[in-house]
């Protein structure tokens, strides 16, 4: 994780460890309770640390969730890079694991599917994907993070600010969409998550 929201940077290893517990805590509240209901003390409480290592890492919890949705999109780009890396995961024969030409097809698949797989098991991920409730400028930095990671697959240039564009319109529609997926079903309405996949490769394709 990136120290996006954090006061200090862990380096040793215990530091790291209750980092880790913080944020589990923050996750498990947030399904618990709510965002506004959320508190530095009750995610003390909740980790089993003093309320001081919770201040030695974040000003406070705006500061917490953010690291939460930090943590959150380095795991999914994690899983989305894993995924590409199996066998008929987009690579081509013989590439290693990120490496060779990638279809449009295999990439949306794989990036929706896998945010719909975190979205089911990750705690705290009904409230706080990728940012904070309510705020949409977390969507800029997952399309940042998505063109980074997909564009030389894609036969893209990263610095091209069309790409960007299109990569910025393709997650924030994706997100509008999936949202309404999930109002319509709490598992996940199939036939939006097919119509979204749908327009996102007829876009893209462009």
């Amino acid at each position: 994780m990136t120290g996006q929201g954090l006061r200090r940077t862990p380096v040793q290893q215990r530091s790291t460890e209750r980092l880790s517990r913080i944020l589990d805590a923050c996750a498990q509240l947030l399904d618990e309770a709510g965002y506004e209901s959320l508190s530095t003390r009750a995610v003390a409480v909740r980790a089993g640390v003093p309320i001081g290592s919770v201040y030695r890492f974040f000003s406070n919890k705006r500061a917490m969730a953010d690291a939460l949705a930090q943590r959150n999109l380095d795991r999914y780009l994690d899983r989305v890079t894993a995924r590409l890396a199996e066998p008929g995961g987009g690579a081509a024969p013989g590439a290693g694991a990120g490496a060779g030409p990638l279809s449009l097809d295999v990439a949306v698949g794989v990036v929706v599917d896998e945010y719909i797989a975190m979205k089911g098991v990750t705690p705290g991920f009904e409230l706080v994907d990728f940012g904070i409730p309510g705020e949409s400028e977390p969507n800029r930095h997952v399309a940042d993070r998505l063109l980074e990671l997909l564009a030389g697959r894609l036969g893209l240039d990263p610095a091209d600010a069309y790409a960007r564009l299109t990569f910025v319109i393709s997650v924030e529609a994706a997100d509008a969409l999936l949202q309404l997926a999930f109002r319509t079903d709490p598992a996940g309405d199939p036939a939006v998550i097919a119509e979204t996949k749908r327009m996102l490769r007829a876009y893209l394709a462009r």
